[in-house]
């Protein structure tokens, strides 16, 4: 099965071609020609429902295309739907990871009690007849104290899965990152759904 990517981002795209490759999925690169999509839902699943339409009427085809959010407890689940843009609208991953920190300090959200979170990931699959299948996936951990691993991208070098034994995103190689990270398990569970339509 081919599907097109919805996503700009180099490094989401990677993660999903990987993934996906491993159910049988080819996945289609984002026509240079398309815009960039403005992402201005309030939710997970309304931001990628933006790019998978946009994509999708673009180029005739069905497209996949996901959102991301960081939801940290000790700051009410913030920064959410907002995760990319943290920091402001063309804000860096550094700049992201800084405010992250500097905003669970001043939480005083110190022990990694206090700086539980998980990630949330909604893929969304729009055929270009207006037929939708939304899955998501979520990974639990902590937010660390600092920066641990050179792996990765985005807040994985402070993000510690419950399943991997303290080590952060960053810190663990791509497959083991698949195996237990929100997007794996959305890709996953759309190659499931897939096999069984």
């Amino acid at each position: 099965m081919e599907l097109v990517c919805a996503s700009a981002n180099p490094d989401k795209v990677a993660e999903i071609a990987s993934i996906l490759a491993a159910a049988g999925v080819e996945l289609l690169a984002r026509p240079a020609s398309v815009a960039d999509v403005i992402e201005d839902a309030d939710t997970l699943v309304g931001n990628a429902r933006l790019k998978a339409v946009a994509i999708a009427e673009a180029t005739g085809l069905p497209a996949v295309a996901d959102d991301t959010g960081l939801e940290v407890d000790a700051l009410g689940g913030v920064p959410g739907v907002r995760s990319a843009r943290f920091a402001g609208e063309h804000a860096t991953y550094d700049e992201n990871v800084e405010l992250l920190l500097a905003r669970l300090d001043a939480a005083a959200a110190m022990s990694p009690e206090q700086r539980t979170a998980r990630f949330r990931t909604v893929v969304l699959l729009r055929w270009p007849d207006g037929n939708e299948l939304v899955v998501e996936g979520v990974c639990e951990g902590v937010i660390t104290a600092e920066r641990r691993g050179t792996n990765g991208f985005g807040y994985d070098p402070v993000f510690a899965p419950v399943e991997a034994g303290g080590s952060t995103f960053a810190e663990l190689d791509a497959a083991q990152k698949h195996a237990i990270s929100h997007r794996g398990r959305a890709l996953r569970a759309l190659a499931s759904a897939l096999g069984n339509r």
